[in-house]
């Protein structure tokens, strides 16, 4: 991020105009074709860029490397203190988000949420789990608040939890019972009932965090039989 951040300033860029080619920044910043776009995604994520099919990437605002903003950290000598305390910040962001998509969506929103409702699901109940599937869904609640800083915002945590999601949290079960509120939380958002979308966003959210606390325990006293 911070070598594109880099490029576009040197190369002088103004918003409004087009980035060159995927291959033209492969060549540019050395970087293979996968890690181009998951930079473009970043910032498109972030607001920085806009990609137009069929007509290129381009930038939306001034950006350099002093000003770029970069995802969230959590201090690995205390993730579980580090996880729950992001869960605070996402109480307030994505219970509101919920309820801002329930009063805002467009019948076209609410035909995107539940196709990745219906692809989590499928993933979920093939695998037990379902990862990338479960962030779409709430990526396209998110969009349908119509307010672009949510999906911002969501998109530097996210970052935070997937580095730290493997290890130890890698397992089957993390937060499998809050499966069958996404359902409910569709049907809250497909009726425009923001009290019920609030509500039901703070149930997932609530079972993440037994979660979290029980996992990190259960560590705890792994840890401990091992040092016996």
């Amino acid at each position: 991020m911070k070598a594109l951040a880099d490029f576009i300033s040197q190369s002088g860029l103004r918003p409004g105009e087009r980035l060159p080619t995927e291959r033209e920044l492969m060549q540019s910043l050395a970087v293979g074709r996968s890690t181009v776009r998951e930079v473009i995604r970043q910032f498109q994520a972030l607001g920085v860029v806009e990609s137009r099919k069929g007509s290129g990437t381009y930038l939306l605002r001034g950006i350099s490397p002093d000003t770029i903003h970069m995802p969230l950290q959590i201090d690995a000598s205390d993730l579980r203190e580090g996880l729950l305390a992001t869960l605070d910040i996402r109480r307030g962001l994505e219970a509101e988000a919920g309820a801002l998509a329930a009063l805002r969506r467009t019948s076209a929103d609410l035909e995107i949420i539940e196709a990745r409702l219906d692809e989590m699901e499928t993933v979920h109940l093939a695998e037990g789990t379902s990862g990338k599937y479960d962030l779409a869904f709430h990526l396209a609640v998110y969009d349908a608040s119509h307010n672009p800083m949510f999906g911002q915002l969501l998109e530097q945590m996210r970052e935070a939890f997937e580095r730290f999601w493997s290890k130890p949290f890698d397992r089957p079960d993390f937060a499998g019972r809050s499966f069958p509120f996404h359902r409910t939380l569709f049907d809250a958002i497909a009726a425009q009932d923001p009290q019920r979308a609030r509500n039901e966003t703070l149930a997932i959210l609530q079972i993440v965090e037994e979660d979290i606390r029980e996992m990190s325990q259960d560590i705890a006293h792994q840890s401990d039989k091992a040092m016996k």
